[in-house]
């Protein structure tokens, strides 16, 4: 598997299964049905594992073009690649929530409620203020990017062994975007990943046809701007730290 396959499939399998939470959390006549956020959160976090643990061994599992232009910023990672990357994601994330809506078919027939469908696919603020919401995406994306920076191999110092931990490597990743759904996700659903959020819009928008208004596009610059100016901040501070 090159890395824009597994950058695709790691994408992919995270919209399919992160996207799929809010699907069985707030869709009508669901197993999942009002099972709330925690459900919700727990439910991203995993889909986040999954994700990386299909894509880490191929191409460092980015799956956010956050995280991809951050670690271009730390001289981390080749800038040249970025845009390749970020194409592969924002693929992955149109696939993937094409996959929720099929397999959701019958219960979003079910929903009239076209928030509810539409929280299937992207996210919108609690409390519209364009301000504070563009500033919670950034504060989100920064807090995932800088303690990914601090993440380290699975190795014991003196003398320096490596340990397999295998696929055990991305429980980290997952506990992380588990903890900033639990304490930053209330007020914008905190997209900190631009393709999570523009692909998925993107067939919303087709799925009802291009209806004005369904999309709420006045919006959707902040959760793509958001995580990559927070992403540019984290890099830029573990730079001056280091």
């Amino acid at each position: 598997m090159n890395q824009y396959v597994a950058e695709f499939l790691g994408t992919f399998f995270l919209i399919l299964l992160g996207n799929g939470v809010v699907a069985n959390v707030v869709l009508n006549k669901t197993k999942g049905q009002n099972s709330g956020w925690i459900v919700i959160t727990t439910g991203w976090a995993l889909a986040v594992f999954v994700g990386v643990v299909i894509a880490g061994p191929h191409s460092g599992a980015h799956l956010n073009p956050a995280v991809s232009v951050a670690l271009a910023v730390a001289d981390k990672f080749a800038w040249a690649e970025v845009p390749a990357y970020a194409a592969a994601q924002l693929l992955g994330a149109a696939a993937g929530s094409l996959m929720v809506w099929f397999f959701y078919h019958d219960h979003f027939k079910n929903t009239e409620d076209i928030n509810l469908r539409a929280a299937c696919f992207y996210t919108q603020p609690a409390i519209l203020n364009k301000g504070l919401n563009f500033m919670n995406e950034i504060v989100g994306t920064f807090v995932l990017i800088f303690i990914i920076f601090y993440f380290t191999g699975a190795e014991l110092e003196i003398p320096k062994t490596v340990v397999g931990l295998g696929s055990l490597g991305a429980i980290p990743v997952a506990f992380l975007v588990w903890a900033i759904g639990l304490s930053l996700g209330g007020t914008t659903g905190y997209a900190i990943n631009p393709v999570r959020d523009l692909g998925p819009r993107i067939v919303f928008f087709f799925i009802n046809k291009g209806k004005a208004g369904v999309c709420n596009w006045p919006y959707s610059w902040i959760p793509v701007i958001g995580p990559l100016v927070g992403a540019v901040l984290a890099a830029l501070l573990f730079i001056l730290l280091s």
